[in-house]
């Protein structure tokens, strides 16, 4: 006669379930439908959400300014000025708003479960409101940066010196850089199924510090740096799309797609082909 396991045991099972990590698939699966209920919003709840994160994303240039305006110029104080960089990814992303780097996962994992012309469409179509609305959210916080007396003299020479510093002529290693900071912010967005409460907020904060700290480009925090530049003259128009615009979007994209979006389904689709033998 089998033995029915003891009841200390199978408590001890339970508690062994409750607190082992999800699968791959069960994380994919959890994005997946986080991205179908995106690539479904309206035009306009899409918009709305992406000029939120636009501003938002405002704070990591301006957290970031006033640290660099208040610490002594030391070797160590990129270390602490960094972690003001990482307040407008708090914002956004705790706060569930569009952030154009995060839609390179989100709704590609629906893509490439089903690739269908109207799931590609739909990706395409939330791809280019979010990005723009991000941009325009961007740009009303470095303008009004740029045109007022918000802050002191001090705080907008170091606004300045931190814009400046976004800006690359070598177009190669900007794009190597993006990509860096594409695959960070995907991998961001991954890591936040198998968290919950303080433990999210510690993920993003780490993550996007070695964003900031590695001048890894990231197309809509250094889109607020390089806009500001350019509305205080110091930087132009073709400079904001050659030496940053254009490159960190490529990057961006290379990084979240290929490195986060394409492999994480590779290894849940090898291991459920894996499961079906």
């Amino acid at each position: 006669m089998k033995r029915s396991p003891s009841p200390s045991k199978t408590k001890m099972a339970n508690e062994a379930e409750e607190r082992k990590l999800p699968p791959a698939s069960v994380v994919f699966e959890a994005i997946r439908l986080e991205g179908e209920h995106e690539i479904a919003r309206t035009p306009a709840a899409l918009a709305f959400s992406g000029l939120a994160a636009g501003l938002s994303m405002g704070f990591s240039f301006i957290v970031a300014g006033l640290l660099r305006a208040y610490l002594p110029d030391a070797p160590w104080r990129p270390l602490i000025e960094n972690f003001g960089y990482t307040t407008g990814f708090l914002i956004v992303i705790l706060g569930r708003q569009q952030l154009f780097t995060e839609n390179t996962l989100t709704p590609v994992l629906p893509l490439l479960k089903s690739p269908k012309t109207d799931t590609a469409l739909r990706v395409f179509r939330l791809w280019g409101i979010v990005l723009a609305a991000n941009l325009i959210g961007c740009a009303a916080v470095a303008f009004v940066l740029a045109h007022t007396a918000s802050f002191s003299d001090v705080v907008r020479a170091a606004f300045g010196s931190i814009a400046n510093d976004a800006f690359n002529p070598d177009l190669v290693a900007l794009f190597w850089r993006a990509i860096f900071a594409g695959w960070l912010i995907a991998l961001t967005i991954w890591l936040m199924p198998t968290t919950e409460g303080g433990a999210t907020a510690l993920i993003v904060m780490l993550l996007t510090y070695v964003i900031g700290l590695g001048h890894f480009s990231h197309i809509v925090a250094g889109s607020v740096d390089t806009l500001y530049a350019v509305f205080t003259g110091t930087a132009s128009a073709a400079q904001f799309l050659i030496q940053f615009f254009i490159p960190t979007l490529l990057g961006n994209i290379v990084g979240g797609v290929l490195l986060v979006s394409l492999l994480g389904f590779a290894q849940v689709q090898t291991d459920i082909s894996s499961n079906q033998r």
